[in-house]
């Protein structure tokens, strides 16, 4: 499986630099990173909401080894908020934020994490929007539920997200699928060793439906992540079953792939929300969009031979 050698390069300084200086790999990530700064990201949010969809944005950048770095990235979302309050869109542009970018790895990580995130999630609610805390790798996930029920004392909308290749993920879709929740289910997309993850895709998949039927007979709010067309009809009619009208869950696909579906599920009257990440740290979230599906490889490959 070609999945984990790519999560491994996703971490490797000399790849980063091999690809990086590849002349079509610009090219290349923008299909799935439109811009690096906010300015560049502005006309791209204008024209996914004109179009009937809705946003999650992601501000790119994971390896932070200083304060300072975890306070810039505090800072970033901060000034997204500025601009989003300007555009008085509300939920239907939202955040999603990678506790890493706020210092959880550093020393007094947790403490540290929650103090930066806590004012973007304070910003995001005066503007009549949310923020929800992706997952990472299995060894970060008790302090990011954590933080999560800590901010959610003050911000009961705040999101967060679980993964269904993990083995804890059933325990953690019950608990979290009470009233005024709000989860976004994945499939994973972190190199886990097989004492906590499902590691063939037929496992994952019947796990993602397992929590997915958890959350859609919950009482909150369930945010389905996924690009599969299987998985899709199968989470239309899981919401049937549970007697959810299209406003009681929703979808989430990120930003270049599979733009017709996006419009597709938009149009029957579905709430769908285009993941779209922004920044000029882009090689980790850019490597993992590769490892996640085959046919972004492809994609990626056929540029590299085609590019003179």
């Amino acid at each position: 499986m070609l999945g984990p050698v790519i999560l491994a390069a996703s971490r490797s300084d000399r790849m980063r630099r091999l690809i990086s200086a590849a002349p079509v790999t610009k090219r290349v990530v923008d299909r799935f990173i439109p811009g690096e700064t906010v300015d560049e990201i502005v006309p791209i949010v204008r024209e996914l909401t004109d179009r009937g969809l809705e946003l999650t944005m992601d501000v790119v950048g994971e390896d932070i080894t200083t304060p300072e770095q975890a306070e810039a990235a505090r800072d970033a979302y901060l000034a997204l908020v500025e601009r989003l309050k300007a555009l008085d869109l509300g939920t239907r542009a939202e955040m999603s934020v990678k506790l890493s970018m706020f210092g959880q790895a550093l020393p007094g990580g947790h403490e540290l994490a929650l103090a930066n995130v806590r004012p973007v999630v304070e910003a995001a609610a005066a503007i009549g929007t949310t923020v929800t805390l992706d997952a990472e790798d299995h060894t970060t996930l008790d302090s990011m539920f954590a933080i999560h029920e800590e901010l959610r004392k003050d911000f009961p909308q705040t999101g967060c997200v679980i993964q269904a290749y993990l083995f804890r993920t059933e325990t953690d879709a019950r608990r979290l699928a009470g009233a005024g929740s709000r989860v976004r289910l994945v499939k994973g997309a972190y190199k886990e060793p097989a004492e906590v993850a499902y590691q063939q895709k037929h496992e994952i998949d019947k796990a993602y439906v397992r929590v997915l039927r958890i959350l859609m007979e919950g009482e909150g709010y369930p945010m389905v992540g996924s690009h599969d067309p299987r998985l899709i009809s199968i989470a239309q009619e899981l919401a049937r079953q549970a007697g959810r009208k299209p406003d009681e869950y929703e979808f989430q696909m990120l930003y270049g792939i599979r733009g017709d579906e996006h419009l597709r599920l938009a149009a029957e009257g579905h709430c769908m929300r285009v993941y779209t990440a922004y920044g000029t740290d882009w090689y980790g979230y850019f490597m993992r969009r590769l490892a996640e599906k085959p046919a972004n490889l492809r994609f990626f490959a056929r540029s590299m031979i085609t590019r003179g």
